[in-house]
């Protein structure tokens, strides 16, 4: 299939008449609507798309994938919340997020969930119920990207990735089939939508496990960081701390420098922190026995107790809205004393003036390090530490991508080559990146999967998992 990324109005005569077969609204370059349907959290990314279907169901999801395959332009889906990170340039854009069943059966335990739904009103309607849904760190993520993905839970180490729990999907594949996926009912393809991302189909609904969860025991402890030797002595402690933890503690430490200007609160205005997140599942004084070393060590704040599971997306205070900044991941192994004294240098003040990278390492391990009831196609390949950098986006001349790479090049000794699907960013859209998501196995196994349910990549705009040729086949 040929890329058809032009925009001009002549190229978009092939796609003058897709309002016709859609009950939903379709909207063209230039329509009132147009930038704010394909505006995303991500404003570092610019999508220019063909058109925009704003998807009233499912069937105009089947019917907008059909259009696409016919006049040839590929597929880009924005399901709701954070969105595309990949630039949407000429594609047949379909918007899901009006697709917002949402429905909780308490005595199964399980939640149906629409294409257009955000964990935030998830938590909100399992709780009702004294449930509770695996989510990450913000209530603003859409739910079907976070599953696509893999999802890493902010409770990773004790129940897993997300994918785990989930018992089926109804996904639109290339053909323009809407299909019921789950460990019965193609497997396979249940397989790779969970952690394959955008490459085998459009998802718009989901069947997910609820968890028997209506607190938790978590929080932040923040540490003054201006002082390097105390930083590396509070990281090095963190890491020494985490060595020993049971499965029912997840946590993270984030590195961050703010720089001193005046819309940043006083408080942290021109100052460094070392922050320790903690998310316990279990006792709550339990959970605080744990956390007694990470006391002793005279945090500035300490917000850690009880937390309703509900308000577990606050304790980590994600951006609500979109942001300009440039992201990036790395998968790394344990880290030493090299490491710290590493680490410590990007929020050491005697450093020239920024822009400051904000380092957040998550603790991964056990649950995730075991085989899922139902097996999907993401995995921590072994790593220790998530690795999430954010940078703002800068002034023009100010090349972040150079900086964020020279960051990733002296944590170098430690990245063991992998990454997680779910953190793959702008900067990751090229193949021999998208693989690194991968293992070996695995990534062989999807592009074999992607020959058979899309060989003309129609869902070519995300990062892409290329088909596997003919000679390279393996039974999946």
């Amino acid at each position: 299939m040929t890329d058809m990324l032009d925009t001009d109005s002549a190229a978009a005569d092939d796609v003058a008449g897709l309002g016709t077969v859609v009950r939903g609204r379709t909207l063209y370059p230039g329509e009132e609507g147009f930038a704010a349907a394909c505006s995303g959290w991500l404003l570092t990314v610019e999508h220019r798309p063909a058109a925009v279907v704003v998807a009233a169901d499912a069937e105009d999801v089947v019917a907008a994938v059909r259009f696409a395959a016919r006049v040839g332009r590929p597929v880009a889906v924005q399901s709701t919340g954070h969105g595309k990170s990949v630039p949407a340039d000429g594609a047949v854009f379909i918007a899901t997020g009006e697709l917002r069943e949402l429905s909780v059966d308490a005595r199964a335990g399980t939640a149906r969930i629409g294409a257009g739904l955000r964990w935030g009103e998830v938590l909100a309607a399992a709780a009702e119920h004294g449930l509770a849904p695996l989510c990450g760190s913000s209530g603003q993520v859409g739910v079907m990207g976070f599953l696509t993905g893999g999802g890493l839970p902010l409770v990773c180490r004790t129940y897993g990735f997300a994918a785990g729990h989930v018992r089926s999907l109804d996904v639109v594949t290339a053909d323009g089939v809407l299909r019921t996926v789950s460990p019965d009912r193609e497997p396979d393809l249940f397989w790779a939508v969970r952690g394959g991302k955008g490459n085998f189909g459009v998802v718009v609904a989901a069947e997910i496990e609820l968890l028997p969860l209506r607190t938790v025991y978590g929080g932040e402890l923040f540490y003054p960081g201006e002082d390097p030797v105390r930083a590396a002595r509070v990281l090095g402690s963190y890491l020494a701390w985490a060595k020993g933890l049971p499965e029912e503690m997840s946590s993270s430490v984030t590195l961050v420098r703010f720089p001193d200007v005046p819309q940043l609160p006083g408080e942290f205005r021109g100052r460094a922190f070392v922050q320790v997140r903690v998310v316990y599942v279990g006792e709550a004084e339990q959970g605080a026995r744990l956390v007694e070393p990470l006391r002793a060590l005279g945090p500035e704040k300490d917000t850690c107790g009880v937390v309703p599971y509900t308000g577990i997306t606050e304790i980590y205070q994600d951006p609500k809205g979109p942001v300009r900044t440039h992201l990036r991941s790395a998968l790394l192994g344990e880290l030493d004393e090299e490491a710290v004294a590493e680490l410590v240098s990007f929020i050491d003040p005697s450093v020239s003036e920024g822009p400051f990278p904000g380092i957040e390492l998550r603790h991964l391990g056990g649950a995730l390090d075991r085989s899922p009831g139902r097996p999907h196609a993401v995995s921590t390949q072994g790593a220790a530490f998530l690795l999430w950098m954010r940078l703002p986006a800068l002034a023009e001349g100010v090349d972040v991508r150079e900086i964020a790479d020279g960051v990733l090049e002296r944590l170098g000794r430690w990245d063991t080559g992998a990454m997680l699907p779910g953190f793959l960013f702008d900067h990751d859209s090229a193949p021999e990146r998208v693989r690194r998501a991968y293992g070996e196995a695995d990534y062989r196994r999807l592009g074999a999967l992607k020959a058979g349910y899309d060989p003309g990549r129609l869902f070519r705009i995300n990062h892409n998992i290329l088909p596997l040729g003919e000679g390279e086949r393996v039974r999946s």
